[in-house]
Formats: structure tokens, C-alpha cells, sequence
């Protein structure tokens, strides 16, 4: 067996974003759209919702994306205790969400310049995608009384990314798959300065922060009426003891999200495939002899055929990378043997994707 050391220039470090359809039904459009009815009906259906591609109790079925209902003054759930206003199970995912995103529980969400103190947040299953959501492959179809509204992010627009406790940040705009809605050859974002954008997509961590107030506006503020508008000042609905209110912030979300044949949701994931190339080259003179003790007499240690000694010919077949210790990290095995002797050079690429 003969041996190489491989210097700094053998080596060349390539980096390749893939992207791929999220959903379990290998499908970049989700139209159909499940929850389970234990849930609903449980303690945490009033503010988290999973949400299923198909019956929740048939075989093959996964949980494809969450949705959370936060308020920073409690509105919308049950409080913990009558005594306490305002702590509810909406303002703990409020806060749980100010330290994930923001990293500052001091600190409220800003949607297009504008505060807001409630929002309704869809977090994809981590088994959903890979490294991130693929910024400018969002179309998120909603409905409500006031009509449907398609939602995307504005990633193709930035000049430079912004970035937060939760990597990248994008505005979420009115428009599909990353631009922006046109109407009488005129381009928009869509909402209104009273209630900022219809929210945050946050592609490293795999989730939509979506502003509830913008959403419930009428038509003509650019939202959708999509049915509950929550509290957003003082102690909230949640004050009196019995924070549910006629219409839940949960089950208008989902309504919006899966209650009309124009609602679907598009998204695809992305990855970053590292590739390691090393470059082998066995120059004239070397691995033109073969180490195969069939080669030599075990008993004078001749070599048993003169080709041999006068004109070698070799066949490389495989390639081995060791370490100093000379221990087996990988092997790369060529298409065809490669023929070799001292009228020739090779070079040999060696791919490792990781």
C-alpha cells in the first residue's frame, strides 16, 4: 500500500443551498388541513392547535405545523388563578415568544413600525424541514368575512437582511411566492399604517409571527375581518376570570387558515450541503509498483515477473483518505480502474458531502 500526504491546496470547500417541499405529502401546497378534536376540546385547544394533513386518527398522519395564540395582556384563555389578571396561558406564549424572537422580554413586537401586543404564531414541525424555510417560496392564503388575503415575505426586497434573537427577520407582505400584490399595474405591501404589517417570518427557526390586529382590520385597512380581534390594552378579557371569549383566538385562526377552498398554504424548506473536494495526485513516479505480496517470491523476495521491473503497470481502483495515525476516514472507489505507470499522471477528485 503506498501513501500521499495531501497539502492545503488539495482541499476546496464548496457550499450548495438545496430547497425542497415541506409537507408530508411531498407536495410544496398544503389545501387540506386537520386538527384533532381531543385537542380542541382539551385545556390547550383554546391556545396552541396542532395542525394535521389529514385525519389526525389515520394511519400516515403528522403533525405538519403549530399554531399559538400570544397576548401580552392575557386576553383569550383561561387565567392560571382568579386572583392574578392577566396570567394566562396567552401571556406566557407572549413572553415564551419575546425571548425566543426577540431575546428581550421587556420588549414588544414591532410589525411595519408599528407595536402590537397580541399576534398568533405558526411554527412548523421541526421534522418538517431541514435547516430553514426557503425565504421567497411562501404563499400563506387566508380567508374571512371580509374576503381572502395571500400572504409572503419580503426577502426578494431587502437590500440587506435584519436579524434578531432568532436569526433572520422579513416582513410579512400581501403577495405569493416572495412579490408583492399588484393592482392597476401599481405594487403593495398591503397593510395599513394603523396596524404595520401582517407580520414576521423568521426562516432559522422555522416560524411565522402573524399580526392578529392587522388581520382583523376590514377590507379596506387591508385586512380580512378574520373574526376575533382580541384585547390590546389594559388587563384584557382575561381579567374577569373567564378570558374565553364567544369567538377564540384559536379557532378564528384556524378557520382563517383552512376554512375556504382559496385557502392553502405553500412553503418549502432549505438546507446548506457542505461538499469537501480533495484532489489526489499520483504524479509520474509514484503507485507504479504493486504491493500484492503475489507479486514477489516468498522466498528470495524477487519479483516473480520482469513486466514488472522494466515497464510497471498499475490499476488504481480505490482511493483511501487515512490521518496521521494512519487510520481508514474514507474511501472513494473510481467508476473504472485507472490505468497507471511512469508515462502517466492522474488526478483523482474526491467528494464528501456532509
Amino acid at each position: 500500500m503506498s501513501f500521499k500526504r495531501l497539502e492545503a491546496d488539495d482541499f476546496v470547500v464548496s457550499a450548495d443551498a438545496v430547497s425542497a417541499p415541506m409537507w408530508t405529502t411531498g407536495n410544496a401546497t398544503l389545501s387540506e388541513f386537520y386538527t384533532s378534536s381531543v385537542q380542541e376540546a382539551g385545556a390547550s385547544g383554546d391556545f396552541y392547535l396542532n395542525v394535521y394533513q389529514t385525519g389526525s386518527d389515520i394511519s400516515g398522519s403528522a403533525v405538519q405545523f403549530g399554531v399559538a395564540y400570544g397576548n401580552k395582556y392575557g386576553s383569550g384563555s383561561q387565567v392560571y388563578n382568579l386572583a392574578v389578571d392577566g396570567k394566562t396561558p396567552s401571556s406566557t406564549i407572549y413572553g415564551q415568544y419575546q425571548n425566543l424572537v426577540i431575546g428581550d422580554e421587556n420588549t414588544d413586537f414591532i410589525f411595519g413600525n408599528v407595536t402590537q401586543s397580541q399576534f398568533h404564531a405558526v411554527s412548523f414541525e421541526r421534522a418538517r424541514f431541514k435547516e430553514s424555510l426557503f425565504p421567497g417560496s411562501l404563499t400563506l392564503t387566508l380567508s374571512g368575512s371580509a374576503g381572502d388575503i395571500s400572504l409572503t415575505d419580503d426577502s426578494q426586497y431587502q437590500v440587506a437582511d435584519t436579524f434578531n434573537e432568532a436569526g433572520r427577520v422579513y416582513q410579512l407582505i400581501s403577495g405569493s411566492a416572495g412579490t408583492k400584490t399588484t393592482n392597476n399595474g401599481t405594487t403593495s405591501d398591503g397593510y395599513s399604517a394603523k396596524s404595520g404589517s401582517y407580520g414576521w417570518f423568521l426562516p432559522d427557526i422555522g416560524t411565522i409571527v402573524l399580526n392578529s390586529t392587522a388581520l382583523a382590520q376590514p377590507q379596506i385597512s387591508g385586512g380580512i375581518a378574520f373574526g376575533y380581534s382580541g384585547s390590546t390594552e389594559g388587563t384584557g378579557d382575561a381579567g374577569t376570570g373567564s378570558a374565553i371569549p364567544s369567538v377564540s383566538p384559536m379557532s378564528s385562526m384556524y378557520m382563517a387558515i383552512s376554512g375556504s377552498g382559496a385557502s392553502s398554504f405553500t412553503i418549502n424548506s432549505q438546507e446548506t450541503i457542505t461538499a469537501d473536494y480533495i484532489f489526489v495526485r499520483p504524479r509520474s513516479s509514484e503507485f507504479n509498483y504493486s504491493q500484492n505480496p503475489s507479486f514477489i517470491s516468498g522466498s528470495t523476495g524477487e519479483v516473480l515477473y520482469s513486466s514488472f521491473i522494466n515497464s510497471p503497470t498499475t490499476y488504481i481502483t480505490t482511493v483511501g483518505l487515512y490521518n496521521d495515525n494512519n487510520e481508514l476516514l474514507a474511501v472513494a472507489k473510481l467508476s473504472r480502474p485507472l490505468v497507471k505507470d511512469f508515462t502517466k499522471e492522474a488526478l483523482v477528485r474526491v467528494k464528501l458531502d456532509f
